[in-house]
């Protein structure tokens, strides 16, 4: 019974899809129908004002032309006076010298126009041809660096073309672009080649749709055959649960402040209306929950607290690469970023215990700059950031810092990752902004590679 139960529940499931698909393909040929009457009302609309506008061209020039006819016919008259030529020849000068020719011609072959030419053309006047639709090149498309590279070719030679507008938005759902999708398309008009790189991108969503169409000076066509790319970036939020009381904590933004914890409880417990506080820790970033955006159980009395000015990310690390940039406050007093281990206990500070790894800046009494874990601490001889990248690679047990702006590497931790890890970071007296959503930059590929048998391991920390 219980089977015969679930097989009709699954029926049931595929019946409601399907009718959910029919649905949105009868309102898309709905829309479609919609869009010929609009379209070919403005086709029409446009044929009338082009005609108008080549009837009046016509008007004006025959106006001009006939104008030109009348000047020369009334200059030629004024000359042609004959009498009075003859009287004035008869009277003024000697017989012999008389003339009796005229001084124009009465020929007018000269304003005549032969439309033979034109006559041909409007007669071969026809719709310009509407160019065919851009095939997207996948092979050749890339995605690097936090900028997508869209290639695309024609499938025919058309030596009409004057540009091309490309069209993206970003998704969560691999394959074809969906109906209801909640992102509109953005546009990219006028591009010249067939290719366009978007640069400066922030991943906040798993893949991006492309589309695009070749335009003519008069008509564009259809839109290409559109094509989903993946876009991997880490995306996190820091979870406020986790957050010293003294830490203002605003989605990737911390400040810290005296007074900033009880403020920021008194609001969250008004926004949450249970007496909890308020965790970013279920909010969907790149658009739908992951499963490894949890709860930290770190919550309400587990929280960071005494000298651990510290929060953690929302996000867990269990696998693959992942790269983040932080940019903190030069006047912060203290400032540290890392990764660390779930556990972390509520009074540990950054890379004091083998359960965290971190750089750390102290401008208190004197500028210091080291890689801190289990205790030990190494002086790095290199100058301070203002924004540090972070590269972790779980599988290869290496955490990688880097000068965000030029790219130098820092320092590079190798361990052995025996549980996930969460985005670590701490601040005293000052505020930092973290920026997630990007990709592993190429160069910080090269420079761990170079680097892998000269960095720093943590059996150097001192």
């Amino acid at each position: 019974m219980e089977h015969q139960k679930e097989a009709l529940r699954k029926i049931i499931t595929t019946l409601a899809v399907k009718n959910e698909e029919i649905q949105s393909f009868i309102y898309s040929l709905k829309q479609m129908l919609l869009n010929v009457e609009a379209n070919s009302a403005k086709v029409q609309e446009d044929l009338e004002v082009e005609f108008q506008s080549l009837f009046s061209l016509l008007e004006e020039l025959k106006e001009g032309m006939l104008m030109k006819i009348k000047q020369d016919r009334a200059s030629r008259t004024y000359e042609l006076q004959a009498a009075k030529q003859i009287k004035d020849g008869v009277t003024m000068a000697p017989a012999f010298r008389l003339s009796l020719k005229a001084k124009v011609s009465d020929n007018m072959s000269h304003l005549m126009v032969d439309f033979a030419q034109e006559r041909r053309m409007l007669q071969a006047l026809t719709f310009l041809p509407v160019p065919s639709a851009p095939v997207i090149d996948l092979a050749e498309s890339l995605v690097a660096d936090n900028c997508v590279t869209l290639v695309w070719r024609m499938p025919d030679e058309d030596n009409k073309i004057d540009h091309y507008v490309l069209e993206y938005r970003r998704t969560n759902f691999d394959g074809p672009p969906r109906l209801k999708e909640d992102h509109p398309w953005m546009v990219i008009e006028g591009i010249r080649q067939m290719e366009h790189t978007l640069t400066g991108l922030k991943f906040d969503m798993k893949y991006m749709n492309f589309r695009v169409k070749a335009c003519n000076k008069a008509v564009s066509g259809e839109f290409s055959e559109p094509v989903t790319l993946e876009t991997p970036a880490f995306m996190f939020r820091l979870d406020a649960s986790t957050s010293h009381q003294n830490l203002r904590v605003d989605d990737l933004s911390v400040e810290w402040d005296a007074m900033g914890g009880k403020v920021q409880d008194i609001k969250a417990r008004e926004k949450d209306g249970k007496g909890r506080t308020a965790s970013p820790v279920n909010s969907p970033a790149r658009g739908t929950p992951s499963p490894k955006r949890m709860p930290s159980g770190r919550g309400g009395r587990d929280r960071f607290t005494a000298e651990s000015y510290t929060v953690l990310g929302d996000t867990l690390i269990d696998g693959g690469e992942h790269y983040w940039e932080v940019r903190y406050e030069p006047d912060s007093k203290a400032f540290g970023v890392g990764v660390a281990y779930r556990s972390l206990g509520r009074f540990e500070q950054l890379g004091k215990t083998a359960a965290s790894w971190c750089l750390y800046v102290n401008n208190w009494l004197q500028v210091s700059f080291t890689a801190k874990h289990g205790n030990k601490a190494k002086v790095l001889d290199a100058p301070v950031p203002d924004c540090l990248g972070v590269h972790c690679d779980f599988h290869q047990g290496l955490l990688s810092f880097y000068n965000a702006r030029t790219k130098q590497l820092l320092h590079t931790f190798k361990a052995k990752f025996t549980q996930p890890l969460l985005p670590a970071f701490t601040v005293w007296c000052g505020s930092f902004h973290v920026t997630t959503g990007l990709q592993v930059p190429s160069s910080v590929h090269c420079l761990q590679k170079r680097g892998s048998a000269t960095s720093s391991s943590n059996t150097s920390l001192t």
